[in-house]
């Protein structure tokens, strides 16, 4: 199996209380887990006042999962969270494994 690291970022409705937060985020942690990949980290952050309003949203949480799994997994994630009302906004990255520096000839 080749497994990959993987950040999911999401916005949950500002509406919904710390339990209904912590409820929606256990969902997913357990849907990474369904599909053969494991949670190593998973964050809620603070209710923030959006920059412009989102499907009628002023406010929303802010959720960070990282994750290692095969590319099952995100695509799963992907497709329940585009599909729950709660999910005001999401995006799932690839992290590389290794960081290679940016480095231009001639400037060092």
């Amino acid at each position: 199996m080749n497994t990959r690291k993987y950040e999911a970022f999401y916005m949950v409705s500002g509406a919904l209380d710390d339990s209904a937060v912590q409820k929606i985020s256990d969902h997913f942690k357990a849907v990474v887990e369904k599909e053969g990949g494991s949670v190593s980290a998973a964050s809620k952050w603070d209710k923030r006042k959006l920059a412009y309003e989102v499907n009628g949203q002023k406010e929303a949480n802010y959720i960070l999962m990282n994750f290692e799994s095969d590319a099952k997994a995100p695509a799963e994630l992907r497709r329940q969270m585009r599909n729950s009302d709660d999910i005001i906004r999401q995006i799932i990255i690839r992290l590389d494994h290794e960081v290679v520096p940016n480095n231009i000839s001639g400037l060092e």
